[in-house]
C-alpha cells in the first residue's frame, strides 16, 4: 500500500462534504482502516488513499468489461457468420 497520498486526490478531499467523507471512509477496506484508526494516516490522507484505490477498481473494471464485450462481439459475430 502506498505511504504517500497523491496531491491530486488530497485535492478532492477538501472538496468533499463531511457527508460524502464519511461515506467514503465507509468503504474503506483492508489495511487502511487500522493505520487510520492508530493514527499512522490523517483522515485526509486516508480518504485520499481510499479515492485513489477506488479509482484504480474503476479502470481495472472498465477494462474487463471492454475485454468482455469485445469477445461477446466477436462470438456474436461467429454465431451470424
Amino acid at each position: 500500500m502506498k505511504d504517500k497520498s497523491n496531491p491530486v486526490y488530497l485535492e478532492k478531499v477538501q472538496q468533499l462534504s463531511p457527508a460524502e467523507a464519511e461515506r467514503v471512509l465507509s468503504r474503506m477496506g483492508g489495511k487502511l482502516p487500522k493505520r487510520f484508526i492508530k493514527e499512522k494516516l490523517s483522515q485526509e490522507e486516508a480518504l485520499a488513499l481510499q479515492l485513489e484505490i477506488e479509482d484504480e477498481q474503476l479502470n481495472e473494471w472498465r477494462d474487463k468489461m471492454a475485454k468482455l464485450r469485445e469477445e461477446d462481439e466477436k462470438q456474436s459475430k461467429k454465431k451470424k457468420d
